[in-house]
């Protein structure tokens, strides 16, 4: 048999540009197949995991081609509908194959290499012209064999050790080695059993008398070990964790171990999954639907046999979630598998509670806050051939997940900005790729919202989507009162205290009196915008970005929200030596420090970002505050998003007008689905809830569809502008960013590149406009924008941008010249 030359063309999770082609090893013939991964050498030295797309025999003519290394698994980890995926995003998001790669992969399942630094054995060394750092490091490797660069570091107890290394690697004194490293391990228990020969009662009975005698602290943990063993129910032994064990018998790792030595128990090993195992205890035929939700459930089943895509428009507490619960179960009996999507992580740790109540274990759970260990372990369940999960729930990362059989896709809160990623690229929309996910499988897509995008409600009037409405809350209770506070008469009748009207301050008071909890919601974090000289006019900016730094009174320090700068509170002001100092504006933190003031004996938390940085800290606040151990709660936009509490009776929007003024064409859309959201968390169970807004210009139009929850008016009102003005839905927008350290370099590049496109796209360019905030980073950006007709080719139109952008790329001058593209952004 001729034996025929094979290759493969591969996927490296980097920002380059396709695939790379290398040659198969016969004994990697047979087991070689698309999906699997593959150890690579890429470079002179580097070593990465890549993602076989394509075998082939055909041979490369441009270049010579490299052996690969290994074949790292027994079946494909990535299903052949996930690269149809990846070249999907790829092209409509005008970002790297590999990039798409980085995304999608849970880390633990990147194997990269790591450069370790070795002794060169041809080399003699000679003490007497090192320093001694240089000495400790030559000895540190002759005595412990290659060191990573932070195994060095804690040697010379230093953290900068590089120009050292460099210059025994320029001397030839040592030499760099790259060394493939595994990042996922599974999580290995240690089990205890009973030893066979002690099974026999005389023997265990010898045994139990012996150590009475001599040891009675290993006798206590026997007898915990016995007790624990035996399930009173059925009698049979069940398995036990050594650190059960010794938890449960209050005893020590040296006792435990005499019993193993002296052969009464043994231990064994056993992988075990990361994720807890939840048990179901109700099942979704307990659901008693109203009659408008069984209305509406009858009216999505009539919509799916039409359209492929339905926009669930429901008020805000109408009981969509319980309508989902129900479509989940169909789904399920039928074999099929479902993704559920929730735009934060906040949200999900409500929705995931409820839904494995239901759902038990079937239910899997994946997002970003999950370590890698864990992403890998639910990838692997997904990959299950048999009993794969029949449900996922998850932020925008779980649509990458390998389905094998996806029946339908639950878009909650579909209108929010978090399902859109900013950075890194790919920068993708996870509801409108999720409807391209669902269309691979030839699966249904439902999104649900009280406030739809304008996108999306356009689509449902015009007939792309199919369009369901639940106009009426679960239980008939009304939506909540909304009220205006005009600020400007508490001002001028100085009844206005700090940033909190007296009718504000007064709604907060009955409240609690009624023993009810309050919400409110600021969309800014921090104690004070920023501080500014009363004298000279003088505010403290951030040294990487051009923009004033944000006091934040825990850490009494002031912080750039773009880079993470920060540096301490001035004293005086460094321009004038002025004391008089005063801050201007406000966020979350200065409502709940000014909130302890007025209400001493309230329990009062934040949720923001500063507050939610570890795992669990979500869950922490929203358990808090279900379970009545918070009285006001107060946050950002993470506490509009379909949180539900039983006990909410008030909600107070401190300050509508930053929304409102927000120089953007979808501003007034934002505010009103934000002022809509959170006014849905009051009053959801007992009785009617009351929403104060708080503003300078109570006069604005908008707020006349807010008083009467018509978010279709609103839409209606201001849709025609869109049209007017060349803006989605009728218009594809498509954004490039132009960023450099030197200013004068970014200017030319911009310009060069605004040039070449518009002589393709013309009139349809706008720019190059320097954005709100011109420099971050230390990186100086200018802004053009291309709106693109809908009829327009996707495919025309990404390769004109792109050899736009290559061409000015292979300027000398511009070789460093960063270009972001975003397409739909928001």
């Amino acid at each position: 048999m001729d034996y025929k030359t094979r290759f493969v063309d591969v996927i490296l999770p980097l920002p380059v540009s396709g695939t790379f082609t290398y040659r198969l090893q016969r004994k990697h013939n047979e087991a070689i197949a698309i999906g699997k991964r593959v150890v690579v050498q890429f470079g002179r030295k580097k070593i990465y995991t890549a993602i076989v797309a394509k075998v082939h025999e055909k041979v490369p003519d441009a270049y010579d081609v490299k052996y690969i290394l290994d074949i790292l698994d027994d079946a494909p980890v990535i299903r052949g509908y996930q690269l149809q995926l990846w070249y999907w995003m790829s092209d409509y998001y005008m970002c790297e194959l590999g990039e798409v790669s980085n995304a999608a992969l849970p880390g633990g399942l990147k194997l990269a290499s790591e450069t370790r630094i070795a002794l060169n054995r041809n080399a003699a060394p000679e003490p007497e012209f090192m320093n001694h750092k240089e000495r400790t490091i030559i000895e540190a490797l002759t005595c412990q064999g290659p060191l990573t660069i932070a195994e060095i570091s804690n040697i010379l107890n230093q953290k900068k050790v590089m120009h050292l290394v460099r210059n025994l690697i320029e001397r030839s004194l040592v030499i760099t080695q790259e060394q493939v490293k595994e990042k996922y391990s599974p999580k290995i228990e240690t089990y205890v059993r009973l030893s066979k020969e002690y099974e026999d009662g005389e023997k265990m009975k010898q045994a139990l008398d012996a150590l009475e005698k001599r040891a009675y602290k290993q006798l206590q943990m026997l007898l915990s070990f016995i007790n624990l063993s035996r399930n009173t129910q059925d009698a049979e032994r069940k398995e036990i964790k050594k650190s059960t064990l010794i938890k449960s018998a209050g005893g020590s790792h040296a006792q435990f171990n005499s019993l193993v030595d002296k052969g009464i128990l043994s231990t064994y090993e056993k992988a075990e999954n990361r994720i807890p195992v939840q048990k179901a205890i109700r099942k979704p035929s307990d659901i008693v639907l109203t009659a408008p939700q069984k209305e509406t459930l009858h009216g999505i089943h009539a919509a799916f046999d039409q359209k492929d895509v339905i926009l669930l428009h429901g008020v805000t507490s109408s009981g969509k979630t319980e309508i989902y619960i129900k479509l989940i179960e169909e789904m399920i009996r039928s074999g099929k598998q479902v993704l559920y999507l929730l735009p934060e992580i906040a949200l999900t740790t409500q929705v995931i509670r409820r839904l494995t109540k239901y759902f038990g274990s079937s239910a899997g759970v994946y997002h970003s806050r999950f370590n890698q260990m864990e992403r890998v372990e639910i990838w692997g369940q997904m990959l299950r051939e048999e009993n794969p999960l029949p449900l996922v729930l998850g932020a925008r990362s779980a649509l990458f997940l390998p389905f094998s059989n996806l029946g339908l896709v639950i878009i909650d809160e579909e209108h929010d900005t978090s399902y859109k990623q900013y950075d890194p690229a790919p920068r993708y929309n996870a509801r409108d790729t999720a409807i391209y996910l669902a269309r691979l499988f030839g699966a249904k897509t439902l999104m649900g919202t009280a406030t739809p995008s304008f996108e999306s409600y356009y689509n449902g009037l015009t007939g792309k989507y199919g369009l369901v409405r639940l106009q009426e809350r679960y239980g008939n209770i009304e939506l909540p009162k909304i009220r205006i506070v005009d600020l400007r008469k508490d001002h001028m009748t100085s009844k206005k205290r700090s940033h909190f009207s007296s009718v504000l301050l007064n709604e907060i008071e009955r409240s609690l009196k009624d023993d009810k909890q309050v919400i409110l919601f600021q969309n800014r974090r921090g104690f004070s915008l920023r501080l500014e000289c009363s004298h000279c006019g003088h505010i403290p900016m951030c040294v990487h970005c051009d923009i004033s730094l944000t006091y934040h009174k825990y850490q009494n320090h002031l912080r750039c929200h773009y880079c993470g700068y920060h540096s301490p509170v001035p004293s005086r002001c460094p321009e004038c030596g002025s004391k008089e100092i005063f801050m201007k504006g406000f966020g979350t933190e200065k409502i709940e420090d000014e909130l302890n003031s007025f209400f001493p004996r309230a329990r009062i938390r934040r949720m923001d970002l500063d507050t939610t940085r570890s795992r669990y800290s979500y869950q922490q606040i929203i358990s808090d505050f279900e379970s009545r151990r918070i009285d006001i709660l107060v946050g950002t936009q993470m506490i509009t998003k379909g949180l539900d509490f039983n006990d909410v009776d008030l909600v107070g929007i401190m300050n509508a007008d930053n929304m409102l003024t927000f120089p953007d064409f979808r501003a007034f859309e934002r505010s009103v689905q934000l002022m809509l959201q959170v006014s849905g968390r009051a009053g959801r169970k007992h009785r009617r809830g009351n929403v104060f807004i708080q503003t300078y210009h109570p006069e604005h139009p908008v707020f006349k569809d807010v008083l009467n929850h018509d978010y279709v008016s609103f839409y209606h009102a201001h849709i025609t502008e869109r049209e007017t003005f060349k803006y989605p839905p009728f218009y594809r927008l498509i954004s490039l960013k132009v960023r450099h350290r030197d200013q004068d370099v970014m200017n030319r590049a911009a310009d060069a590149l605004g040039s070449g496109l518009k002589k393709t796209f013309g009139k349809r360019v706008l720019g190059p406009e320097y954005p709100l905030v011109t420099r971050i980073k230390n990186q100086y950006i200018k802004q053009i924008l291309i709106k693109l007709e809908k009829s327009a080719s996707v495919t025309f139109s990404r390769n004109a941008i792109l050899e736009c952008v290559n061409d000015l790329m292979e300027t000398q001058e511009y070789k460093r010249i960063q270009i972001q593209i975003d397409a739909d952004p928001l």
